[in-house]
Parts: C-alpha cells; structure tokens; sequence
C-alpha cells in the first residue's frame, strides 16, 4: 500500500505545473502587454454590385455631382472627390487625376471599408480614406463630396469656423461646422480627423485644404457644399458693409432646430449639448508673414520712379507746384 500511495503522489505531481514554471510563464505574459484589439469583422465585399441596375443611377448622380462642383468652381484639374456607400462593405468612389467635368459612369471604381478596390478600371481617390471614416463612424451616412470651394477654403486656411445662428438655411441643413487639423492628404492621419464628428455634424472644414459634407445620398452632400460655400461668402460681404451683425434668439434657434428634426438632419443641439470643439481652438494660429519675407528689392529705374511718385503725391496734398 505504501507503493501505490508513493505512486499516486508521483502521478499527481506529474499532472501539476512546477511553481518556478508556472511563475515564469505569468511574467511572460505580462511583459508581453494587453492581447491587440481584434478589427471588426466585416462582411464579404461583393464586386457584383458594382454592376447592379442601382449602382448604375448612382454612378449617374455621382458624373452630375461633379460637374456641378467643376462648373460652381468649387473644383480645378482634378482636384475633389465623391462616394456613395451602395453595400455594408462596398462605396462606389471617383477615381484619381480625372477632372469631375470630364468624368463618365465607366470612370468610377468602387472599394471595400479598408480601401482596397475591388471593381472599376481605373484607379480610385487617395483620399477615398476621408470617406471610409465617415461611412465607418455613421454607418447611416451613404454619401461624401469633397471638394474646394474658395470663400469655405478660405476660413479653412485661417482655422476659422463660420460664424452660426444668422441664416435659416445654414442653421437647418448645415449648421455648426467643426475645423478638423490639417494632415497630409491621403494619409491615415488624415482620414481619422473626421470621425468625431461624423454622427452630429453633416460638414467640416479641412484645415489649409478644403471641405467635405456628407448625407443619405450625393445630391443631398453636394447640396451642403453649396449651401455652406454662399454661406460663408455672404458672412465676407455683411461683415464688408461695416454693419453690426444679428443673431437669432435662443428662442428662434429652438425652431430652426425643431425643423432640422423634422427633416432627419443630425447636430448636437438636438441632443442638448449646447457647444462643441467647432472654432479650431486646438488648431496651430495662422502663421503671420516674417519682416524678411515682406522685403521687396528695386532697381534704380524703379527706385527713382517711386521717389519722383511720392515726391508728386506730397506736393500735391501740400497745394505746391
């Protein structure tokens, strides 16, 4: 009996992991850090509906989009770019180096929620990516124009958000447009700025690059370009003529904003978050011109002209001949 006993103990402690073993395993999992977070998992793109009867009235809308946007001047070369999100994991997308005035139905790509092109001839947008993030964000956004507008460019480059609560039409189908901070086109960076904003805004403005407005189809986000790029240009002329500027009460906002309920248009005021990181406050202040670079060189020629121009203006303000 004391055999089978010592036996027994010896199978046992076979059966158990040695402390020192096991200890060194846990400081080797530990070293190694938190498991990686697993990407979603998507479903299957399918290239098949790149042909669909559906895809083809998009493609249509997508070629009308972007002459729009060319003959508004809200484009130049080839500059700009649309999306329709068709599938859970397929966007029909403009491709690259192709004017949006010149663009066919047979010129439009289509590619899965990571990029990669799945249908279509030619070669899509690098900055397809800026859409992808929006679609990944607000999966009931089905539609992205970007483009360059110049009086809505112009408050991008100086990290300005447009004013808000002067115009009905901005407040209810636009409204509080955030300053996303510039990256360089194209890149991951670039692309990811967007997502905070994507489910309570329709528009943002890309800092020192452009816009891009987004809706349930691409006349809808072609039709926030528009509406945003009068906008500000009408803000440039009322603050030109000098006059105080008027705002809406609180009171008028609230039916402005009853409207923009109605008509399905998401923005945070409707969940009673009164403000949000719209101004660019986080962005880099407009660089100001160093006095080196203002320095203008003359020749003699021009030198003298300028002496003899200034020499007539003073005379002349001083009644002397």
């Amino acid at each position: 009996m004391k055999v089978k006993s010592e036996k027994n103990r010896s199978e046992k402690n076979r059966g158990e992991k040695d402390p020192d073993t096991k200890n060194r395993a846990t400081k080797q999992t530990r070293a190694a850090g938190p498991a990686l977070k697993a990407a979603p998992k998507r479903a299957a793109s399918n290239p098949k509906l790149f042909s669909t009867p559906e895809a083809a009235a998009i493609k249509r809308e997508i070629c009308e989009a972007g002459r729009k946007l060319w003959l508004r001047q809200y484009v130049d070369g080839n500059g700009g770019n649309i999306s329709y999100r068709i599938g859970p994991n397929e966007v029909i997308c403009t491709p690259t180096l192709i004017s949006k005035y010149d663009i066919t139905p047979e010129d439009l790509c289509m590619v899965d929620l990571d990029g990669n092109q799945i249908a279509g001839k030619q070669k899509r947008t690098s900055e397809i990516f800026l859409h992808l993030e929006i679609y990944k964000a607000a999966p009931e956004v089905k539609a992205a124009v970007h483009c360059h507008p110049p009086h809505a460019t112009a408050h991008a480059i100086v990290h300005r958000a447009p004013e808000y609560l002067t115009i009905p039409e901005f407040e209810v189908f636009v409204g509080k447009v955030p300053v996303l901070p510039y990256e360089t086109p194209g890149t991951a960076a670039f692309a990811q700025t967007v997502a905070p904003y994507a489910k309570k805004h329709v528009a943002a403005l890309l800092a020192n690059h452009g816009v891009i407005c987004w809706s349930d189809t691409v006349t809808h986000a072609e039709w926030y370009a528009e509406v945003l790029e009068t906008y500000c240009w009408t803000v440039l002329i009322a603050r030109q003529l000098g006059g105080p500027m008027h705002y809406f009460t609180p009171q008028q906002e609230v039916g402005l904003m009853d409207i923009r309920r109605r008509y399905s248009i998401p923005d945070h005021r409707l969940d009673g978050i009164a403000e949000c990181d719209c101004a660019g406050d986080g962005l880099a202040e407009a660089a100001q011109p160093q006095a080196e670079n203002l320095k203008v060189e003359l020749n003699d020629a021009q030198f003298k002209k300028l002496v003899q121009s200034v020499t007539a203006g003073v005379l002349e303000a001083t009644g002397k001949k």
